[in-house]
């Protein structure tokens, strides 16, 4: 009887390792499945079904097929693509530089790139108001250094709400171009060189097509939410030029226009899905099959 009762108790310890090896990891897992479900699925459903909630099915979808809305959209999207692609082209390097040049000041310089996380968005766009003002730090230095003979005018222009953009969204491109990078072997690159490939060759043909899952996640993190952005251009660029995050929030907040606010966030989001699903076609096309298979 009790070898018979240590078996089994060695049965259900075995059962209950099992189970805990086996379930446990997606029990947890599942309480982020949750959230996302609560915070966006949930809210991204009450958008779909409160656009098509007006006085006839598709009403609030006729006004934003005019002119005027394909520009917003199309001006948004250039917003976008400019802001990710002077992020990539600036992040790139710094990630290269803090991966294999960087030993004991690697983790100083992680803080440092996300210790503007830890400040409220407003102060930045506060001091930047400081920077790019007429009067401001930049303003006076160009002039100190003898670059311009009078006052620079960038606030309230599109290159204002440009470099807000990039300062604002550049860690999220750095911190996926990290991790790829950090996973990167430097020994290929010493390889490439020793047979003979020049060291454009050497970037275009290891360095770039195996980090290119690192690109892709940064350039989506700061395209999508680039897209939608509204305060930045908002504030820095005077309100003088409407974006799509500037018209959902006229329409939602200002208009009080809910059906048709959510018709056009369901437009422009429906053009940035299609938009960002022909840009990653043609990456996989431009990146050799072999490495895309590794």
């Amino acid at each position: 009887m009790a070898k018979r009762k240590r078996r089994n108790i060695g049965a259900l310890i075995a059962v209950k390792n099992h189970w805990i090896q086996k379930y446990l990891p997606f029990t947890l897992g599942s309480l982020s499945l949750v959230w996302q479900a609560l915070f966006f699925y949930v809210p991204l459903l009450c958008v779909i079904v409160l656009s098509f909630t007006g006085d006839t099915p598709y009403a609030a979808f006729q006004g934003f097929f005019s002119a005027v809305y394909v520009r917003i959209i199309v001006r948004s999207l250039g917003m976008a693509f400019l802001t990710a692609s002077m992020c990539l082209m600036i992040g790139y390097p710094f990630a290269y530089f803090l991966v294999f040049h960087t030993h004991r000041l690697r983790n100083l310089l992680l803080f440092l790139v996300m210790l503007p996380f830890w400040t409220n968005f407003l102060l930045h766009i506060c001091a930047w108001f400081f920077v790019l003002d007429r009067q401001g730090l930049l303003s006076y230095l160009l002039q100190k250094l003898g670059i311009l003979s009078g006052p620079l005018m960038i606030l309230n222009t599109y290159w204002a709400i440009i470099i807000m953009m990039v300062y604002f969204y550049l860690p999220f491109m750095i911190l996926p171009l990290y991790t790829a990078l950090d996973r990167f072997d430097q020994r290929l690159l010493e390889a490439s060189l020793d047979l003979g490939a020049t060291w454009w060759q050497t970037v275009t043909r290891v360095l770039l097509p195996l980090t290119m899952p690192g690109i892709r996640v940064g350039f989506l993190l700061v395209c999508i939410p680039a897209f939608g952005e509204f305060a930045i251009p908002e504030f820095m660029g005077g309100d003088r030029t409407m974006f799509v995050g500037s018209v959902i929030k006229h329409l939602i907040l200002g208009a009080e226009s809910e059906v048709a606010g959510s018709a056009f966030t369901l437009i422009s989001s429906l053009v940035l899905v299609i938009v960002i699903g022909m840009l990653y076609l043609i990456i996989g096309r431009l990146v050799p099959s072999r490495y895309e298979k590794e």
